[in-house]
């Protein structure tokens, strides 16, 4: 006797069974005690061994009415090595998600450095500056999607 294909329902309850299993990975933070304005005040100023491409920017202007801003979606690819350069996000929100590899943020606001790794999303925003390092021995991958001010062009990197 063949048996029936499992129903829609059955199907369903098994995915969201499966979904409810898998909870968001947020980024380690910083170390406790370590939490301070100022921590470090600057970094490296210029991109080492970090690829950045833009896949898509759409204008949020026309449509949605967010005057002079650009919704947009990057990939990086940071070498062993590779240096993500000091910046700013108080004008540039972001959420950054580690596709794959391992990487090291120095934040002004932690007195420690803060390892992301495969599966981590950052919340960038506010008066954050930082900087990223590849300690490791592998690339690191990033999808960055961030809201750009209205001065900004799309292509304009890190």
């Amino acid at each position: 006797m063949i048996s029936p294909a499992p129903s829609r329902v059955a199907t369903f309850i098994g995915a969201a069974l499966l979904l409810g299993t898998l909870t968001p990975v947020h980024a380690g933070e910083c170390p406790a005690g370590k939490s301070m304005d100022g921590a470090i005040e600057t970094g490296p100023m210029t991109p080492k061994d970090v690829t950045d491409d833009v896949i898509s920017a759409i204008d949020l202007t026309k449509d949605y009415g967010v005057d002079g801003r650009q919704l947009r979606l990057r990939k990086l690819v940071v070498q062993p090595g590779g240096i993500v350069p000091w910046h700013g996000h108080a004008e540039r929100p972001a959420n950054i998600y580690i596709l794959e590899g391992e990487i090291t943020e120095y934040r002004s606001t932690c007195a420690a450095p803060i390892v992301h790794r495969t599966g981590d999303v950052v919340a960038e925003q506010g008066a954050v500056f930082h900087w990223w390092k590849n300690e490791g021995s592998k690339p690191v991958t990033l999808l960055s999607a961030d809201l750009l001010p209205p001065q900004a062009d799309s292509k304009e990197t890190m």
